[in-house]
């Protein structure tokens, strides 16, 4: 967890750093997305696991071994019948499958049903032009100007019209958008809000940057360990505390 923090709160440091800079962000065209990103989809992203989640797993042939779990601090469950199963940043499915393999070892030809009873380790990463940068918990559905305010909401210095969110896709590649929150606060349409999931990243800028891409390595690929045309994979909204 502490390399987590440091993670985290180093991301927290380069990103307002940024705000000293005349550098802004302009995505105004699918053909302005920076290279490696995914093309938006707004399907709803698999749940990923963490830290504090409680699971209930079923066994179909043998359900006097299911069971409510936890997952530990280090990310793993412990079962009666498999070793320690990392489930931390996995979906229910890819758990199944690690839970299945591990069983396997005791029962022939396991089954497995993995479900989520309560989700506490949900995390989103406000930062830029914001009270209070940081990793926030979510409960439940909220919309991006609900995240903004979990930050204290925007300084005068944001640029509000071209907010920046980062998400990954269904198939675990980053995708990129910017959002017109200036044009929610005028209106107050709810339809306006964009919802957002666990592991969103949401940064306000603060002028219009011209190359996006160099943003990205700055803010982004220096700080966090992901590859924009692999897996998106990061870990900064594991952490269990807001940063101040």
């Amino acid at each position: 967890m502490a390399v987590i923090r440091t993670l985290a709160a180093l991301l927290l440091t380069v990103a307002l750093a940024a705000c000293s800079t005349e550098q802004s962000l302009t995505v105004a065209k699918e053909s302005d997305k920076p290279e490696g990103f995914a093309a938006w989809t707004d399907a709803v992203p698999a749940y990923r696991i963490g830290p504090g989640d409680k699971l209930q797993v079923r066994y179909l042939f043998t359900p006097e071994l299911d069971e409510e779990v936890l997952v530990a601090p280090d990310g793993r469950i412990s079962l009666r019948v498999a070793d320690a199963v990392l489930a931390d940043g996995k979906t229910l499915p890819e758990l199944n499958a690690g839970i299945q393999q591990a069983a396997a070892k005791w029962l022939r030809t396991p089954v497995v049903n993995a479900s989520l009873i309560q989700a506490t380790s949900a995390r989103i990463y406000v930062g830029g032009q914001v009270t209070t940068p940081g990793v926030y918990r979510i409960d439940g559905r909220i919309g991006l100007m609900e995240g903004v305010l979990l930050a204290g909401g925007f300084r005068d210095t944001a640029r509000t019209s071209e907010v920046v969110l980062i998400r990954r896709d269904p198939t675990g590649r980053p995708m990129l958008r910017t959002v017109n929150a200036r044009q929610f606060l005028e209106t107050a349409a709810p339809g306006d809000s964009v919802p957002l999931f666990s592991g969103d990243i949401i940064y306000v800028p603060r002028t219009t940057i011209s190359e996006i891409n160099l943003w990205i390595d700055q803010f982004i690929n220096q700080v966090l360990p992901f590859q924009r045309s692999a897996n998106f994979s990061y870990s900064i909204y594991r952490d269990q505390t807001p940063i101040p």
